[in-house]
């Protein structure tokens, strides 16, 4: 089994690192690529332990941008090895972005009267605190009943508490995957596709237009509706797939590891796919 899309505790998931290369083994999966939110420290803990057990690791993240004026996720994957120094550097800016966003977080819930502070947080989600996180808080302080309960209330993106995070255009998340030697894949598109009024067939070649090299077709959110409409739009549009879980551990407890998975044949058509030149993307620091 392939599972192109999974979280450890680098990032929003509950797993070690290490215990998620042992779960993958238990699973009987053959090819696993962690994909934590702005940050390779799960791949790098992780690849050790995956070359000792015979599981291959495919080094990938996920980004977050923003795409027709809602936020969107672009999986990164580096079949070509790991990506360097400037690509680091671009996450790290990006991870100071999240650190900034969450002070003002933070702030906006003390001004609707709850007691919270980002160092609290913190405590829960270290260096890749988000709002999954404050929703534990504001549970383990009893504002709310349950996490739902709290994103309801409070984090989601119609909610009183929610900020905005500053993130990178599209344009630029692409153009760094690129220049990294990696894969561009638009992660979980469902999630723009039931919310937009655009067609999704629109939305597709747009992507395609933008140089995205895939479509994430297999994913825990789709239904089997969803899964046949992308792969068929992929194929017309010249765009490959990939496909994973989103495993996150306690965080996501229906997004089971492996539950879904992707065709071995795709991911040979993703080793196959010819890369393609960095576009002249903005530095990190200008974006933020």
């Amino acid at each position: 089994m392939v599972d192109l899309h999974s979280h450890t505790n680098r990032s929003d998931g509950s797993l070690e690192p290490q215990d998620l290369v042992e779960l993958a083994c238990r699973k009987g999966l053959r090819t696993l690529a962690i994909t934590d939110h702005d940050t390779l420290e799960g791949y790098d803990a992780a690849e050790p332990h995956a070359r000792a057990a015979g599981l291959e690791l495919v080094c990938g993240v996920e980004l977050s941008t923003k795409f027709h004026g809602r936020s969107i996720h672009v999986l990164g994957y580096f079949f070509n090895g790991q990506p360097g120094e400037e690509f680091r550097h671009h996450l790290s800016c990006l991870q100071t972005a999240r650190r900034e966003r969450n002070e003002r977080l933070a702030a906006r819930l003390r001004e609707l009267g709850l007691d919270v502070q980002r160092a609290e947080a913190e405590r829960l989600g270290n260096s890749q605190t988000g709002r999954p996180h404050f929703a534990r808080l504001l549970v383990e302080k009893g504002y709310v009943g349950n996490v739902r309960e709290a994103f309801d209330r409070y984090l989601d993106e119609s909610a009183p508490g929610y900020v905005e995070r500053r993130e990178a255009s599209l344009e630029n998340i692409i153009g760094w995957i690129h220049q990294a030697g990696g894969l561009a894949s638009w992660a979980h598109p469902v999630r723009l596709v039931r919310e937009s009024p655009v067609p999704v067939e629109s939305l597709f070649r747009e992507m395609a237009d933008r140089h995205m090299d895939a479509i994430e077709a297999y994913h825990s959110d789709h239904t089997s509706e969803d899964q046949a409409e992308y792969l068929a739009l992929a194929a017309k549009l010249g765009l490959a797939v990939t496909g994973g879980s989103d495993f996150h551990g306690e965080a996501k407890p229906h997004a089971e590891l492996g539950r879904v998975a992707l065709p071995a044949g795709d991911l040979e058509v993703l080793r196959r796919l010819p890369r393609l030149p960095g576009s002249k993307a903005e530095a990190c620091p200008s974006v933020l």
